[in-house]
């Protein structure tokens, strides 16, 4: 997974755009959850770039591109519209919609605008209204070009805001969007390829650490519920996290989705222990196999907890 790392967390001003116009338009490190975000941008990055990342490969659009315009047009995903509707975009219900639609205030006017079943229903719309003959120009375009991508939305008639493209590659340049542009299906196919990606409607995000795909367990989570909501089996999910069958799990428990790894990536070698911390907190941390920790630290294998300032390998 490619270390980024996003300087900025002010939060970027809103330009929504109006009912007779077209709609318009960190990941601090690999370790960097949701949770920890800086602000709403940052949570908004972290949890819908999988589906960013996937509309690039399908339809040729940057995925920077496509999260600025979602960042500016859902408001970071805090707008009336997103939370209620899913619409991350601002589209309205014209031009043959025949899905559902909701009646919402737009710059004085009441406006139809369409409802998805989730926020990756809505990237997918997004890409289809891009792919109208007007858009054209833009497809001969890099998907790396992303300043050429906000001008020529502009251009095409996207927005009216003259300053509409700047707008976009402000947010791409303060939040490091471009280095989504770099990644490949492989960064996002745990994602993708199960049924994670139904939890993009918002209601679970999925995180990152370490490169590993792993959820903040709720109140009532048991492993059997998480298998059914993510079409990995029950067995599995208690492997990957060094759990045995008849544990229950809390809220704020870390329930990795894949495999841990052997050992910590490379920009960890040692783990200086705080109070309460165990073998097994670091390997949930770090994203390593208790037992590969154990093989790293034998003298430590019969430790319930560890003294503060022990210092612990993790690779």
């Amino acid at each position: 997974m490619k270390k980024i790392i996003y300087l900025a967390t002010t939060l970027f001003a809103l330009t929504l755009a109006g009912c007779s116009t077209q709609q318009q338009a960190v990941q601090t490190s690999s370790s960097t959850s949701v949770s920890q975000a800086n602000n709403a941008y940052e949570a908004y990055i972290l949890t819908y770039y999988p589906i960013a990342v996937e509309q690039m490969h399908r339809h040729k659009i940057p995925a920077s591109i496509t999260l600025a315009q979602g960042l500016l047009e859902s408001g970071a995903g805090k707008s009336e519209l997103t939370r209620k509707s899913n619409n991350h975009f601002g589209i309205k219900a014209h031009n043959g919609w025949t899905g559902p639609t909701t009646s919402t205030m737009d710059n004085g006017r009441m406006c139809q605008f369409r409802v998805y079943n989730s926020a990756r229903e809505s990237y997918e719309d997004h890409s289809q209204f891009l792919m109208k003959p007007r858009y054209a120009s833009l497809f001969e375009l890099s998907t790396t070009d992303y300043k050429s991508w906000a001008r020529g939305l502009k251009k095409a008639g996207y927005a009216e805001d003259p300053a509409y493209p700047q707008k976009l590659i402000n947010l791409i340049e303060r939040y490091s969007l471009y280095e989504y542009d770099k990644y490949s299906k492989k960064d996002v196919a745990p994602v993708i390829n199960s049924h994670i990606g139904n939890s993009f409607a918002g209601n679970r995000p999925i995180f990152r650490s370490s490169g590993l795909l792993y959820v903040v367990a709720n109140n009532g989570d048991t492993f059997r519920s998480l298998s059914d909501e993510f079409g990995i089996s029950r067995r599995k999910l208690i492997k990957y996290n060094d759990l045995y069958k008849e544990y229950n799990i809390k809220a704020g428990d870390i329930i990795y989705l894949e495999k841990k790894r052997n050992k910590a990536t490379k920009e960890y070698r040692f783990h200086t222990t705080a109070n309460g911390e165990s073998l097994y907190s670091i390997s949930q941390k770090y994203g390593v196999k208790l037992k590969s920790l154990y093989k790293m630290n034998p003298e430590y294998e019969n430790y319930t907890t560890l003294k503060v300032g022990d210092v612990i390998n993790v690779r």
